[in-house]
């Protein structure tokens, strides 16, 4: 979920919330029937605020695996096409040096 999605979906709630509470105190009952509404309804809010806050925890844990995972295998892959290039290059270097080698003119003694 995106930034603005996330604090648009905050705003939602929230007005929704808001929106309950003056319709309940507005509604034509009893204050000890609007008190037990009114609780009845924030446990209602609570209880979805928390499997929320579940799903999103869990939805973190899984982004954060799945990057961790992505992450160790680019370090795999890196290291590998490293050691793959040090190793030409040091064979390069080795030819190289053999070539010298056996183009320098030997000295007579």
């Amino acid at each position: 979920m995106t930034k603005s999605a996330g604090k648009f979906a905050l705003g939602a709630l929230l007005g929704a919330a808001a929106g309950v509470v003056a319709g309940m105190l507005t509604a034509p009952k009893s204050g000890k029937e609007t008190r037990a509404d009114l609780k009845a309804k924030a446990d209602e809010v609570k209880s979805n605020a928390d499997v929320k806050a579940e799903e999103l925890r869990k939805k973190g844990e899984r982004v954060y695996t799945d990057t961790r995972k992505q992450a160790e295998e680019i370090a795999h892959d890196a290291k590998t096409t490293l050691d793959e290039y040090r190793g030409r290059a040091e064979r390069a270097v080795s030819s190289a040096k053999a070539e010298l080698k056996d183009e320098t003119p030997k000295k007579k003694s």
